[in-house]
């Protein structure tokens, strides 16, 4: 029976791997894009880490006098800042997050490197620029943070925090360090340029925060006549399962009453969970719960 159950659950978790990298190969993907085609052609300026590696790139370029030619060097820069993060991930966070860091970060390297960057603006309008540019990379970050990985930088240091300091503020260190990014940029270019920027970094994270629901919370209540998915829930989750026995109306049948609470990335894994064992069973599912007590909050 155990080595039945550790084989289900070694599936499913192939599987969730294999979606995850998907995820966070097409999310850096778009990332990219929005940056390379649409952002940097309009001489606006990313937020966080790549927006320091920006930055630098353009010092690098205005007073060092350094040629890169058409490649832009942003991407590699982003890279090496992001060193001491990943050690950070990988000591701190933990293996599984740490590969799809890494994995996140190369790829996002890869790609800021590779995509051609066009000399004319694909849009002309700068605040059409700005909106495009943030839902597709706002859509890229969030399906990133949704496959349980990060971009680096400021992610990473935000979930560490978070997960060592409970009552600790991600939003408050992202702000800080933007505004030193964009202060920067307000003393090397003009006022236009950083409004601009703002509105860019303000608009994909607007859409990050739609895309990526892991810290929404909700409780599943599950009926099934199925044995064996509380286990399955707590093994593969480390999530607490209630359950009781009850009885159905209708046809008087006993049934599995499961309650659980988790975050709604968390609810699709268990709808899998619960599908894979039960095609039949009921699932109740509501959303934005307010959770007090002994829960684990996760990033």
């Amino acid at each position: 029976m155990k080595n039945n159950v550790n084989s289900k659950i070694r599936k499913i978790l192939d599987k969730k791997m294999r979606t995850e990298l998907y995820y966070i190969v097409l999310g850096s993907f778009l990332f990219s894009v929005a940056i390379n085609l649409f952002i940097v052609p309009s001489n606006l300026y990313n937020g966080g880490f790549l927006g320091m590696s920006q930055v630098i790139r353009y010092l690098l370029v205005q007073y060092g006098h350094i040629n890169f030619g058409d490649f832009d060097i942003s991407g590699l820069l982003y890279f090496f800042i992001n060193i001491p993060i990943l050690y950070i991930a990988y000591s701190k966070l933990g293996k599984t997050f740490f590969l799809k860091t890494i994995i996140s970060v190369v790829v996002n390297t890869f790609f800021l490197s590779v995509i051609k960057i066009p000399k004319d603006p694909l849009v002309n309008d700068i605040l059409s620029a700005c909106i495009i540019g943030g839902i597709i990379a706002g859509f890229g970050m969030g399906l990133t943070l949704r496959a349980g990985g990060s971009g680096g930088g400021l992610d990473v240091i935000g979930v560490y925090y978070t997960k060592r300091y409970p009552n600790f503020s991600v939003g408050k260190i992202s702000i800080t360090f933007n505004l030193l990014v964009y202060g920067a940029c307000a003393l090397l270019f003009d006022i236009p340029t950083v409004i601009y920027s703002v509105i860019y970094t303000t608009f994909s994270y607007l859409i990050c925060d739609r895309t990526h629901y892991q810290n929404i919370m909700v409780t599943m209540m599950i009926f099934t006549k199925v044995n064996g998915i509380d286990a399955l829930i707590m093994d593969q989750l480390n999530r607490g399962v209630t359950y009781w026995q009850g009885n159905g109306a209708y046809t008087h049948e006993g049934t599995n009453i499961l309650v659980t609470v988790a975050s709604k990335y968390e609810a699709a894994f268990i709808r899998k969970i619960v599908k894979n064992e039960d095609p039949n069973a009921f699932i109740i599912v509501n959303e934005g719960v307010s959770v007090v007590g002994n829960f684990e909050k996760r990033l």
